[in-house]
């Protein structure tokens, strides 16, 4: 059988459009298919929308129906900069003056000027360097000299002396300050200052706590050089500078005397810890942690409300194109609305305090179905009824609350044989049942242009043929009459 170059040549019909024509017809179930799943698509993003909702709406309510969010204290310093605090929710409500007048401090401490920080420092006989820590009291200290007179050294029995060994191979400014960071047990920071003089290195040793308890003391046992820079008693001979009093903070509270060996006090106040961060005054109010609640409250009207609006979109209606959204109409959408404004218009169980309905402490229900605050309202119930406040989202040992109720109710829904998730699974299974029609169909008319074509295709090829024996007799003909014409 010949072959035609194009569709259509051989017979000289347009048989290319005919064709095209065929496949169109054929095509109207996959146009219809298509818009089916366009629409199941549709309502399975709406859905996403609304469970993306009604998640945010039940974060909101299980953070309501939470106790310890009504029992939260606040401690609230009127100076931040002086101090801060914070409150377990057994602290008494209070006012308290404060004043600091002192921060505490470590205690840091200069050897005397070497030239070279890698010279030996005597022979390198092995020396015992033993460091306790304990409070300085009594006697005077000179500023100038940074050394005591007459003052005692008492032991802190809470702390073990550690001692370190000098010898040979560290018998240098920097092998001894590398010997002392090496021990964490020493409890004493080492670093090398450069004071710029003739003999310029002087080591510096600083304890790692604060506290008046935190004073050092340093015997040496050993080499007399490592003595003569290290050894330093406050009570006996001191070959080092205090640079930097080991101190407490000191503040009053409402008038009496506090000490803390670190900026963090606790204690003082029960339940209360302040952190001190400069001298100064300051106002300390410890009360109920009423914005908390406020906060969560708002949080849960703001939820709700864009669950409404995410509603109002899915299911509105254009009067111009006399069109609806995807949802209009959709019974998983009304029911869900339904249950959820009916749990919040049920009563609870009241307490002493009276609170049975959210419109009691100022959060109620607009004509266009959200909710508003009244925020004078919900600041006086939380002044004075915050166990009616409590009771009324958090329930009692887990029974009832509006915050408790909602948590529930939506993850019944959203669980995976709750309503929405039900609704969502049968239109995935649509979809997936739309899509193997539509790979069926087609497949189906595929297979049918396919024919088609093959046939056209004959087609040509028996009148492109037909053509050429019509042609070729015409020829034989015209000869014959010409030859007998001669």
């Amino acid at each position: 059988m010949a072959a035609v170059s194009s569709l259509g040549v051989g017979s000289n019909l347009d048989l290319s459009s005919l064709l095209a024509n065929i496949k169109s017809a054929e095509q109207a179930p996959l146009v219809a298919l298509q818009q089916q799943q366009r629409s199941y698509t549709s309502k399975l993003s709406a859905y996403g929308q609304l469970s993306s909702a009604l998640s945010a709406l039940q974060t909101a309510a299980a953070a309501l129906a939470k106790p310890a969010l009504y029992t939260g204290v606040k401690a609230t310093s009127s100076a931040t900069d002086v101090l801060t605090a914070s409150a377990l929710s057994t602290a008494a409500s209070g006012s308290y003056a404060l004043n600091v007048t002192q921060l505490t401090q470590a205690q840091s401490l200069a050897a005397t000027g070497v030239a070279s920080t890698t010279a030996a420092i005597g022979a390198g006989a092995a020396t015992t360097v033993t460091l306790d820590f304990g409070t300085i009291s009594g006697g005077t200290l000179d500023p100038a000299t940074g050394k005591y007179a007459g003052a005692t050294f008492t032991a802190d029995g809470a702390r073990t002396a550690t001692s370190i060994t000098i010898d040979s191979s560290n018998n240098t400014l920097a092998g001894i300050r590398d010997a002392i960071n090496a021990s964490t047990a020493v409890g004493v920071t080492a670093s090398i200052v450069n004071d710029g003089s003739a003999t310029p290195n002087r080591l510096v040793l600083t304890s790692r706590q604060s506290g008046e308890t935190s004073s050092m003391r340093i015997a040496v046992t050993g080499d007399a050089a490592v003595s003569g820079l290290l050894a330093n008693d406050p009570a006996a001979t001191q070959n080092l500078q205090q640079t930097a009093v080991a101190q407490n903070t000191k503040l009053t509270v409402n008038g009496i005397a506090i000490t803390s060996a670190t900026n963090t006090v606790a204690g003082a106040i029960r339940d209360v810890t302040m952190t001190v961060a400069k001298v100064g005054a300051s106002t300390l109010s410890v009360q109920q942690d009423t914005g908390g609640v406020q906060s969560a409250v708002t949080t849960f009207v703001n939820a709700y409300n864009s669950l409404q609006n995410v509603a109002k979109q899915l299911t509105a209606f254009d009067a111009a194109s006399k069109s609806g959204a995807v949802l209009l109409g959709d019974s998983t959408l009304r029911n869900i609305q339904i249950s959820i404004r009916s749990a919040l218009t049920t009563a609870q169980v009241p307490d002493s305090s009276g609170l049975a309905m959210m419109s009691q402490i100022g959060v109620a229900f607009q004509k266009d179905g959200t909710l508003s605050i009244d925020s004078t309202k919900l600041s006086t119930a939380l002044g004075s009824q915050m166990s009616g406040v409590a009771k009324l989202f958090s329930g009692t040992a887990g029974v009832g609350g509006y915050g408790a109720q909602m948590s529930s109710l939506i993850t019944g829904m959203t669980d995976s044989n709750g309503t929405l998730t039900a609704a969502t699974k049968g239109i995935n299974t649509t979809l997936d049942s739309l899509g193997k029609q539509y790979t069926a169909t087609s497949a189906r008319i595929d297979a049918t242009v396919a024919r088609y074509k093959a046939q056209f295709t004959q087609l040509d090829v028996m009148m492109s043929g037909m053509s050429r024996t019509s042609s070729y007799l015409t020829q034989q003909f015209d000869a014959l009459n010409n030859t007998s014409k001669n």
